[in-house]
């Protein structure tokens, strides 16, 4: 295996679809034994040292989930279906076990299921260049720039500590983001956050103020106003990892799995039913394409009425 055959099969990873929903289960699974290898020079694991916390992840940086039960072993998917070329998963018996397995923790658990990335695998992800451009491409493609941090914190990687990336694979590029993009979002709404009202500036120049993606871009969401919000860096964070979504008619919901006792994370409840802000006259809402699709994708609640919500 060279470089770019590590790369390219990372990059064409099948992306598993439930219900026309996102499913990042597999890039997670990785980046988690990517984590792993930083720490132990390895990878090798069983499914019940995986099942927690990949699981954990998916549930943060996926789409969520109605059944509690459903959220307890959904690494078990991405644990038997990643792609054989990088992955050798097998039992107690030491027989592989094929794609066609049970995608079922008990099942998994009771077979003895253990998998690693391959030896050739780890052996080009030994290269620290290799390693940085696999952890980015895996974010590219799959995240948006808001929820780096958060997942490679996650997974126990530290973006600083992984070096620059050197190594540029020569896999299928992501569309480049459209030059003008944060500029015209940030204008369009005033330089201010659309839903806390931020306007920070340091001289002339704005601070904290980024231009979200509803859609996100990995996801094939467009640079365009219509799909753009200007957002503080809190509650662009916040949005994105599902904390704050957006009702049709544009008032903002916070998810019922948000908790906070200070005075200062109440504030985010306090959001709950208040309109968005408008953008300037000429400049046009949020499409409700891309309110739907963050709704379906990112939030992690069901759409609910505004108005007194109820803690579960």
């Amino acid at each position: 295996m060279t470089r770019d055959e590590l790369m390219g099969a990372l990059s064409g990873m099948r992306r598993a679809r439930v219900g026309n929903r996102r499913a990042p289960h597999k890039p997670l699974l990785v980046l988690w034994l990517l984590g792993r290898f930083v720490a132990s020079g390895g990878t090798a694991v069983t499914y019940d040292e995986a099942e927690a916390p990949v699981s954990r992840l998916i549930n943060d940086f996926g789409p969520a989930l109605t059944s509690r039960s459903r959220t307890r072993d959904r690494a078990a998917m991405p644990f038997v279906h990643l792609e054989r070329e990088l992955w050798d998963l097998r039992g107690h018996d030491g027989q592989a076990i094929g794609p066609d397995a049970p995608e079922r923790g008990t099942w998994l658990r009771k077979n003895g299921a253990h998998g690693r990335l391959r030896p050739e695998a780890e052996a080009l992800l030994a290269d620290p260049g290799t390693l940085a451009a696999t952890v980015r491409l895996l974010l590219e493609q799959h995240f948006t720039p808001a929820l780096e941090a958060p997942v490679c914190d996650a997974v126990g990687l530290d973006p600083a500590g992984l070096g620059e990336v050197v190594y540029v694979p020569s896999v299928k590029k992501q569309r480049k983001r459209r030059a003008g993009f944060a500029e015209e979002v940030l204008h369009a709404y005033a330089y201010a956050c659309a839903f806390c009202g931020f306007d920070g500036a340091l001289g002339r120049n704005p601070v904290g103020l980024e231009a979200a993606h509803v859609r996100w871009h990995s996801q094939d969401g467009p640079d365009e106003v219509s799909n753009g919000l200007a957002l503080c860096s809190l509650h662009h964070t916040l949005f994105d990892l599902g904390v704050l979504g957006l009702l049709p008619d544009l008032r903002i919901q916070v998810s019922q799995l948000y908790v906070a006792r200070s005075a200062a994370g109440q504030t985010i409840d306090a959001l709950h039913g208040k309109p968005v802000a408008t953008p300037r006259p000429g400049r046009p809402t949020v499409d409700p394409r891309y309110l739907h699709w963050h709704g379906q994708q990112v939030f992690k609640q069901p759409l609910l009425r505004c108005g007194a919500r109820t803690r579960t």
